[in-house]
């Protein structure tokens, strides 16, 4: 015999399916809503041509020493420029001394009256005497009353405390055995402190540690989540700075120890930079300025005309942090094989350098780099049985240039980068190479507003269909873009934000948007809150993200 669902089960089932189709028609609703509202907002406001009132430069690089000069030069040739307006009226005071003059020989008479009065009477000493005792009383009193003078402090102390939390709303009801991610879903305090110390006049030394804990973890039970989980997600201690800094000659700068280096002049996609990693356990949620990761290198500068020459030196090895098995972001079912990194050290040491020039409304830079590849390739350590798996990165090589003009509102960018020696787990013993072009472009005509899209490609050359299949997932092209509106209210204590992110030309890959709010409640005191959307993608890294959108709030308290 046949066992049919009941009736009442089907009517469940409907009527599950219905309100969940309603909850996707809201959230786009909710999306669409938003959009309209910064659209809105930025075309109903008059015009603000940024750059070309501030003729901006590039933010490739920090103001060289001779831009410094420069900027010194032409504050004294507005002062002198002042001098000259008041010679001026110089004309119009001579004459009125030449009539003081005119009236010299009338005042002969009032000057025999005041003779008079200069002849000193007989006890003028004694008198002198008894005035010289007050003012030598006066000058002990006036010594005692003045303030010692204090050398200011070559220490100092800052930092910030933040508070963060997110709130899940479109998860489905897990299977059994598997962890619940609806509802709360961070619940994170955490501290930085940063120490800085003044050496010489040149010098200084800054040491700066991060460190929070997630009390979501413990009020929903740390046995629901896995082992991976709870190491990642539930507390970090992290050495955000830790360098020293200075001048070795006039031209010559050094800086060592744990650092953070930004190379090209994207904000929100990387071609060029690839030195410092990632964080990117929970995609979406900030700006690639506050995920990446510190690392421990030797820097040294030269300054030359516009110029600035770059070298360095990495031994310590560090690769992104990807969301782990058992967390909501990781789309398979087991964990992914262990993973053999390269012990620090100079023997294993990374290498790189640049060279960049910065000239009036635009700049333009070179970079080479000899590091690991940050994204890992697997291959068989053990044949068995059973056979071992271990993940490895290979040694590659990578050249690049960047370029920023400003031309009026508008900002103008490229990046491109050619990488050499990549290696993949589909075709074992192989190497390939590939080319990354990236453009962008900004416009900031809108009245405290600002535009930008940026967009890139990645050409695998001589590319083998094998790379098509799991868990390699690579094509020969893939492409990616961002769109970024900005717009700031309330005398810029208000900014909305909205980052839309697109795997793929049709978002086939997958994408998130994120609809981000920050006010300034007070010049140290920020709140911050918004919606982070996720869609699904072909790609098996995106396949199962587009349940995780989330609400988060966040205050921070700077200090």
């Amino acid at each position: 015999m046949t066992c049919l669902p009941s009736a009442a089960w089907k009517r469940d089932c409907e009527s599950f399916e219905l309100r969940f189709r309603c909850l996707l028609a809201w959230v786009m609703f909710l999306k669409l809503l938003t959009l309209i509202l910064l659209l809105y907002l930025i075309f109903n406001s008059g015009p603000n041509p940024i750059f070309a009132q501030e003729n901006l430069t590039l933010r490739l690089l920090p103001t060289t020493r001779e831009s410094q000069l420069a900027s010194q030069n032409s504050q004294s040739a507005t002062c002198y420029s002042h001098i000259d307006e008041d010679n001026l009226q110089y004309a119009d005071l001579d004459e009125i001394f030449n009539a003081f003059e005119k009236d010299e020989k009338s005042g002969a008479e009032a000057n025999d009256i005041i003779k008079g009065f200069e002849e000193q009477p007989q006890n003028e000493e004694r008198s002198d005497e008894i005035i010289k005792g007050f003012e030598e009383d006066d000058e002990e009193k006036e010594a005692d009353k003045a303030p010692v003078e204090e050398k200011p402090s070559t220490w100092s102390l800052d930092g910030e405390f933040k508070f963060t939390t997110s709130y899940n709303f479109a998860h489905r009801k897990p299977a059994p055995g598997q962890t619940d991610w609806r509802g709360l879903s961070m619940l994170r305090p955490e501290l930085e402190l940063a120490l800085t110390k003044k050496i010489f006049d040149s010098w200084q030394a800054r040491f700066s540690v991060r460190g929070f804990y997630d009390v979501v973890y413990v009020l929903k039970d740390r046995e629901n989540y896995t082992e991976q989980v709870l190491d990642d997600y539930e507390k970090e201690l992290e050495i955000e700075d830790a360098y020293i800094q200075g001048n070795l000659t006039d031209s010559l700068d050094l800086k060592a120890g744990r650092q953070i280096v930004v190379w090209g002049t994207f904000d929100n996609l990387r071609v060029t930079d690839v030195l410092n990693p990632l964080d990117l356990r929970v995609p979406g949620l900030t700006d690639i300025d506050d995920l990446r990761l510190p690392l421990t290198m030797i820097k040294l500068d030269y300054y030359f005309n516009h110029w600035n020459l770059g070298g360095m030196v990495l031994p310590e090895i560090r690769f992104r942090k990807l969301p782990v098995f058992g967390s909501d972001f990781y789309p398979f079912p087991l964990p992914p094989p262990s993973e053999d990194e390269p012990q620090d050290g100079f023997e294993n040491a990374e290498f790189a350098a640049s060279l960049s020039g910065v000239f009036s409304g635009w700049d333009l830079a070179f970079y080479w780099a000899d590091i690991y590849d940050d994204a890992p390739h697997t291959e068989l350590a053990s044949p068995g049985p059973p056979p071992k798996l271990e993940q490895k990165h290979a040694r590659i090589k990578m050249v690049g240039a960047a370029f920023n003009i400003a031309a009026g509102n508008w900002l103008l960018k490229a990046e491109t980068a050619w990488f050499d020696r990549l290696r993949f787990t589909n075709t074992p013993g192989v190497e390939y190479s590939r080319f990354d072009l990236g453009a962008g472009v900004e416009y900031a005509g809108f009245q405290d507003a600002a535009v930008s899209l940026e967009i890139a490609n990645r050409h695998i050359n001589d590319y083998d269909k094998l790379l098509e299949q799991p868990p390699d997932e690579i094509r020969k092209n893939e492409f990616q873009w961002a769109f970024r509106i900005t717009k700031d209210l309330l005398n810029d204590t208000l900014t909305l934000t909205l980052l839309a992110a697109t795997f793929g030309l049709k978002a086939e890959d997958g994408s998130f948007q994120r609809f981000d709010t920050e006010y300034d409640v007070t010049d140290a005191v920020s709140i911050r809150g918004g919606a982070v959307f996720y869609q699904s993608g072909d790609l098996g890294r995106f396949k199962n993200i587009g349940g995780n959108d989330r609400l988060f709030f966040e205050i921070k308290h700077s200090f």
